[in-house]
């Protein structure tokens, strides 16, 4: 029997497609066989193989101790129906989708074996669409043996989210008797990731109050120079102050503030309460960033900046930080506004 007639007759004994079905008609007859789990051999040509592995191409340059007239590849290990497929795809660059359902994980290990990228790539994309809880520690161990880093990253991000399921199954219960390393490799994300997420919700809080001081500093000028409300600049009559603001909220805790510090007597006994230290730093922030040209309306700015280019008052790293915090959060929420709007936005203010 004839290389390409036995080829013929184990399609029509195997469930899956042809392997030859997209062969040009004008190719000799196949030179090479694979010999697959149970003894079965598929013919196949060398320059195909070669065209479509380098590995393989490597195994068909190496010379042959015993001169045999066939040439004969071992794929052992995994299911014939899969190196079936596997061959199918040197030939074709075609994989149906039920089989790559069914025989992804083979699929997948002999891509890499045999360096057949493309393959590599649509069984990474398969095998990551399809995990589970149940498949994921098996899919994890592959992808780590088969160096595909973004399957190997999904799966260790699956088994992370959904822990208390995973550990529960044979795939965990092995890995921990027989793989401690990837255990430990996977435990260490899981704290990893657990820090970044404090990490990042840290932060968040963080730009929240920067982006507060930054409203407190627009709404403390909106105060000292038009006015909200009946609070506002001494030399503006009550009758000519402005309704509410849309920042009011903000406003109106400001002037609290003012209406404390204008009337609190802690002054008197050279001291200064909680309220009227909270309002005093306010003024002193104001200053830190104010890039108004003198004479600033806002209270005591003129004073702060004096001190501050005299050097009578130097600021701690702490403060230093603390304003540049600020500039940034101004920063950021004017980029958050129309272009006309930030247009009008100082987003560079002086800093000391």
């Amino acid at each position: 029997m004839s290389p390409t007639k036995f080829a013929v007759k184990m399609h029509e004994k195997s469930p899956s497609a042809g392997v030859f079905n997209h062969i040009p008609p004008e190719l000799p007859e196949p030179d090479v066989q694979i010999l697959t789990t149970g003894g079965l051999l598929i013919p196949v040509h060398s320059s195909i193989l070669a065209l479509a592995s380098p590995a393989l191409e490597t195994i068909l340059d190496r010379p042959r101790k015993h001169r045999q007239k066939e040439r004969v590849i071992p794929i052992l290990g995994v299911p014939c129906d899969a190196v079936y497929a596997f061959v199918r795809f040197l030939y074709s660059s075609r994989c149906a989708d039920e089989e790559m359902e069914k025989y992804g994980i083979h699929l997948l290990a002999l891509s890499h074996v045999y360096t057949v990228p493309q393959l590599k790539q649509r069984c990474t994309k398969v095998l990551a669409e399809g995990l589970t809880t149940e498949n994921v520690v098996d899919v994890l161990q592959l992808a780590r043996l088969c160096d595909a880093p973004d399957l190997h990253l999904k799966c260790i991000k699956l088994v992370a989210d959904k822990f208390k399921a995973v550990e529960k199954t044979e795939g965990w219960k092995f890995l921990q008797r027989h793989d401690p390393r990837l255990e430990l490799e996977i435990l260490q994300f899981m704290d990893e990731a657990e820090s970044r997420k404090k990490r990042r919700k840290r932060q968040k809080e963080e730009q929240s109050l920067y982006l507060q001081l930054n409203e407190a500093m627009d709404c403390l000028v909106h105060i000292c120079t038009e006015g909200c409300t009946d609070v506002g600049p001494y030399d503006m009559e009550v009758s000519k102050r402005r309704a509410p603001c849309n920042k009011y909220s903000t406003c109106k805790g400001l002037q609290l503030l003012f209406r404390h510090l204008a009337a609190c007597d802690s002054r008197a006994n050279g001291s200064r309460c909680l309220r009227c230290r909270r309002m005093w730093q306010l003024l002193r922030l104001h200053a830190s960033i104010c890039d108004h040209p003198d004479p600033c309306k806002v209270p005591l700015c003129s004073q702060f900046k004096l001190r501050m280019q005299q050097g009578k008052k130097r600021d701690d790293a702490k403060w230093r930080l603390l304003v540049r915090k600020v500039v940034s959060a101004k920063a950021i929420s004017s980029l958050s506004l129309p272009k006309r709007m930030r247009d009008d936005v100082a987003i560079s203010p002086r800093l000391t």
